[in-house]
């Protein structure tokens, strides 16, 4: 993968019509075997489980300051936080890791706080925003006030952080978030999110890129920024991550306990910080697992990838149980029968043509949050570079003229994460040529969708969305 992958513009998007179709008879379900557990795994999460809440998220901050986990400290396990154990401890010269012992937790936990004091990585309030937050002092030792907040800046001036504050007469979430994203001649947005609390925006240009997040109370919206140069990605990154997961935009809505605070990364022993010890970034696991994306292509009936179920043998779509109805593993696609199916069936016309590298595309993907989100991708051979987030195998990849180019054929169990938010990278596709000769196997033919080449991208949110639904598996 190559960060420096440029997408091209979407200059005119498209929308899925959505017309009823009458699906036949339900075909039989093939027996499908129970995946089958990593016991490695569950021993470590065993082992990992009952140590104390502030052990469990030192050792998660501290992987972050080695450069091995990159998610938010919440104090579970998960995939994230055992691949970054195994991965410190083969570093280590352990050629036969596991759950690390307490002399190995030791040394991670010293080997983070070495990372951090290097960095003079200091979290505390900043009385111009109303923020706390952290800051690598070392990195970024020029500091400065501006309107609502701080701004630190490295003595190059190649990395920024600023802080801001507003009232609430003096803007929302929702204007922020049409200027934050608003096109830019020589900037793209890689990631987008917005719900009613929060916004996260990243982005790139030719030679840097952007963090942004914001928040919204009551008292007002108060975030921050990093913009860095792209050549320092490697150690800004983590420095990004541990930025964001230290920041607490109202510290005066409510006081933590002392536990809470004694367990926050950053805090210092008999000094804790204010406010609550809430997790700074969209949360990325619920107790039901995110799965992968599915569209609605029949009443009742929902098309996605095969691989979205290959470790999961009750997958649910709407907290309702689905029915496995055909799995074509050869072909990369799988077809789902739920009541849970609620929304509106696409219409489908697949591309006429194979795609060539380069050809726009537009994306319909997991936003990381339980949600879909719409994003520009690019054709390279027979895959597919944008940037998904976690969830997205199954994500339905359109062209320009409202053509199903493929569907995304995998998404990685472990993906690259840069302050919770994944970067553009290369994915498989299954055709969709392919897909619609599979769904008229199965007794589905979906309604030949209109040629939509001057819709917009408003269109391909409002009507492709609304034939999408998330799937998850307990």
């Amino acid at each position: 993968m190559t960060q420096r992958t440029r997408f091209a513009g979407v200059a005119a998007a498209l929308a899925l019509l959505v017309l009823p179709v009458q699906a036949q008879g339900p075909a039989q379900a093939p027996a499908r075997a129970a995946p089958a557990a990593d016991p490695a795994f569950e021993a470590a999460k065993a082992a990992f489980e009952p140590l104390p809440e502030a052990e469990r998220k030192g050792l998660q901050d501290a992987l972050v300051w080695t450069g091995d986990y990159n998610s938010v400290i919440t104090g579970t396990f998960g995939r994230r936080t055992y691949d970054a154990l195994l991965s410190y401890q083969k570093r280590a010269g352990n050629t036969a890791p596991g759950f690390p012992d307490a002399r190995m937790r030791a040394a991670i936990l010293a080997a983070g706080e070495m990372a951090r004091k290097a960095a003079r990585f200091t979290v505390k309030p900043d009385p111009a925003s109303g923020v706390v937050i952290g800051v690598p002092e070392r990195l970024l030792a020029k500091r400065s006030p501006q309107a609502g907040g701080t701004r630190w800046q490295s003595g190059d001036g190649r990395v920024t952080l600023d802080t801001k504050s507003f009232a609430p007469e003096e803007a929302g979430l929702d204007a922020l978030f049409a200027r934050i994203t608003a096109p830019g001649a020589d900037r793209k947005i890689t990631y987008k999110i917005k719900r009613p609390d929060f916004l996260v925006v990243t982005g790139e240009t030719a030679a840097g890129k952007s963090y942004i997040r914001y928040a919204a109370a009551p008292g007002g919206v108060r975030g921050f920024t990093i913009g860095y140069d792209k050549a320092l990605g490697p150690d800004v990154d983590r420095l990004v991550i541990a930025v964001a997961n230290s920041f607490v935009p109202f510290p005066e809505t409510a006081d933590a306990a002392p536990a809470e605070m004694a367990a926050r990364p950053g805090a210092t022993p008999g000094r804790p910080l204010p406010g609550p010890a809430v997790s700074p970034l969209p949360p990325l696991t619920r107790a039901a697992t995110n799965v992968g994306i599915g569209l609605i292509v029949a009443p009742g009936r929902v098309l996605t990838s095969s691989s979205a179920l290959e470790a999961c043998a009750a997958p649910r779509i709407a907290g309702v149980a689905a029915r496995i109805v055909k799995v074509d593993a050869g072909r990369g696609l799988a077809l789902l029968e739920a009541a849970g199916a609620k929304g509106r069936v696409a219409t489908l016309a697949a591309k006429g043509n194979a795609l060539t590298p380069g050809d726009a595309l537009v994306v319909l993907g997991a936003d990381g949050g339980g949600g879909i989100a719409v994003s520009s991708g690019q054709a390279c051979g027979d895959r597919l570079s944008a940037p998904l987030q976690p969830g997205s195998s199954g994500a339905v990849v359109l062209d320009r003229n409202g053509a199903l180019a493929g569907l995304v054929a995998r998404y990685p169990s472990s993906p690259r994460l840069v302050a919770g938010v994944a970067p553009p990278m290369s994915y498989p596709l299954v055709d969709g040529r392919v897909a619609l000769a599979f769904l008229a196997e199965n007794g589905v033919s979906p309604g030949v969708a209109m040629d939509r080449s001057g819709a917009t991208l408003g269109a391909v949110a409002s009507g492709a969305a609304g034939s999408m639904v998330g799937l998850t598996c307990q």
